[in-house]
């Protein structure tokens, strides 16, 4: 049986294609991780024929007959995507790649309010908040919520594509009231790195950004007495 660490060419759509498990690795950056691929069942050449294998930049594969085992003690790179093969009773190698996101939590994220007022407003006006999050990946599954207390204002999400970490602001607008006096503010930084999934992967939040805004009293309203004229008996 002979092993290859290169595939110069794949059948993606094989009907007996490599089985990976699992499907798919969501691994922090730094971590240790591992899969097991059953390359072929039915299509499988003689062991001794066999051409089969694990490409793979990182880490060891041990195989046992058609089953192979990858393991790594230290997943640093941003971008990675392993395949395991074997060669076909046609001659055409099988692939089945292994999906991997590799990820790493904000390092800080920061609130902050924009404009020459700062925290002090008036009623009515305007505040803008900034959520700074630092040094996350993979920006795509970046979400970032602003609150008001327990009250969920609004939420934004990354445009950016970029897989190694990188620092994202996201700035959202709020027109203040009576009731925002001394009110608190704060964000918070989502990875939504297994969509679909009921909870979010992971959640960092900020501090919180207490407001004084500053409204005019309500006038009294005067009231009216009219004199009682008592009935003459």
């Amino acid at each position: 049986m002979t092993f290859f660490s290169c595939v110069s060419s794949c059948d993606y759509n094989c009907p007996d294609k490599p089985v990976l498990t699992p499907s798919r690795l969501v691994v922090k950056y730094g971590d240790p991780t591992s899969a097991i691929c059953v390359a072929c069942q039915k299509d499988c050449l003689p062991l001794e024929e066999s051409v089969i294998g694990m490409e793979a930049s990182r880490g060891k594969t041990t195989i046992n007959g058609t089953t192979l085992t990858w393991k790594v003690d230290h997943l640093r790179e941003w971008e990675f995507t392993p395949k395991c093969f074997y060669t076909n009773k046609n001659n055409k190698q099988c692939c089945t790649t292994l999906s991997v996101t590799v990820y790493q939590p904000p390092e800080a994220v920061l609130i902050s309010s924009l404009g020459p007022n700062g925290q002090v407003l008036d009623c009515g006006q305007a505040i803008t908040l900034q959520c700074s999050v630092h040094k996350v990946a993979p920006a795509r599954d970046l979400i970032v919520n602003f609150y008001r207390g327990q009250t969920q204002l609004g939420h934004m999400k990354s445009k950016s594509t970029v897989k190694e970490p990188v620092n994202e602001t996201f700035t959202f607008s709020y027109k203040t009231s009576k009731d925002d006096d001394k009110a608190q503010f704060w964000c918070e930084a989502v990875l939504d790195l297994e969509p679909g999934t009921t909870q979010p992967f992971l959640v960092v939040k900020s501090g919180n950004l207490t407001t004084t805004v500053h409204c005019k009293p309500e006038g009294k309203k005067q009231t009216q007495f009219s004199p009682q004229i008592s009935p003459q008996v």
